[in-house]
């Protein structure tokens, strides 16, 4: 093939490339999306999730669990968990999933289950144990509890929703 036939195949691929350039920079001229108002979609306790972060001390003002536990329910606890089995398993000897299993976990060591590999976020807790207390901060949000944790669950936004899902950890024994 000459030099000839080259050149016409190599400006006929620029040729190409230069008209979809252009049809591109044509139709984003033509067609602009709007912004919208508010979202389509608002997924349970984005707003908490949200507003979390500007408030240093989301995690003091929470309501004491204690007297909540008194009337928890492990059997809603338990089917409100069943959202966590997504990442988690919660059986005796269970293998960790993308988050470790949970069985035994009240009154364990923070970030000290074996074979799992925890954040830099909650390996500086690695000193403290499980309380319910802090499983109630926890799961009220666990980006404010641990801010830098790999875990993205949005947190239960009810108070009496974290009492029967730890009334249900504390039965896993």
């Amino acid at each position: 093939m000459s030099s000839f036939e080259w050149n016409k195949i190599i400006a006929s691929l620029l040729t190409a490339l230069i008209v979809a350039m252009v049809s591109g920079i044509l139709a984003g001229q033509l067609v602009r999306p709007r912004e919208l108002a508010k979202p389509v979609f608002v997924v349970q306790s984005a707003e908490q999730t949200a507003a979390a972060p500007a408030e240093q001390g989301a995690a003091a003002a929470l309501e004491p669990i204690g007297p909540l536990l008194a009337k928890a329910d492990p059997k809603r606890g338990e089917q409100l968990a069943k959202v966590c089995q997504t990442c988690h398993t919660f059986t005796k000897g269970g293998p960790n999933k993308i988050g470790p299993n949970l069985w035994d976990v009240t009154e364990e060591q923070i970030a000290s289950v074996p074979g799992y590999q925890f954040s830099a976020a909650l390996e500086k807790d690695k000193n403290e144990k499980w309380d319910q207390e802090k499983l109630n901060q926890w799961l009220y949000n666990p980006q404010s509890f641990a801010k830098g944790t790999k875990m993205t669950f949005a947190g239960f936004p009810k108070a009496q929703d974290r009492a029967d899902v730890i009334a249900y950890l504390d039965t896993l024994k």
